[in-house]
């Protein structure tokens, strides 16, 4: 069985935003995005463009309910993926670092998984493009010295070291 996960990320700050409780989907369609803006999705609302490239999963339907909330669509030109690159990277970071290491039992398990590596990857996971900054770093961290601590994810699969707070 194939599940879609649709996401969308902010550029200026590389925040993923993925409505957890309905973002495995069996297809992308009218009936899935019909919140796309609305108070269910806070990572669509307010968001002057919208990015998506030429699959037919974004149907005419999708289109118009992301341009009833006042974003503006913009397809990409056929066979363009440099030209949504912040997105095909967020892509092959969450497949390589955690998709692909996993056998789903369910969609209760694939939910779990995403929701897990889009918290790592904002608050645990340092990214090239930010100077190897944390997207959202935990202030209360100390910088230097004290004892290292693990902090695992997924059983072990992710894990984010960190120093004590003295």
């Amino acid at each position: 069985m194939t599940y879609y996960v649709l996401f969308v990320i902010s550029l200026a700050d590389r925040i993923v935003h993925c409505r957890d409780h309905d973002a495995t989907r069996r297809s992308v369609d009218a009936s899935g995005c019909t919140q796309f803006g609305g108070r269910g999705w806070r990572g669509a609302r307010k968001k002057r463009y919208l990015i998506i490239d030429r699959d037919t999963k974004y149907t005419a339907r999708f289109r118009e309910l992301v341009e009833k909330c006042a974003t503006e669509v913009i397809r990409l030109p056929p066979l363009s993926p440099d030209l949504n690159a912040y997105a095909e990277r967020f892509v092959r970071s969450i497949k390589e670092e955690c998709l692909k290491k996993m056998i789903f039992i369910g969609q209760a398990s694939l939910r779990r998984a995403i929701s897990e590596y889009i918290t790592h990857y904002h608050a645990e996971r340092n990214h090239q493009g930010l100077e190897n900054r944390l997207i959202r770093p935990d202030l209360g961290r100390a910088e230097n010295g004290g004892i290292v601590h693990r902090r695992p994810r997924l059983g072990g699969m992710l894990n984010y070291y960190h120093h004590a707070a003295a």
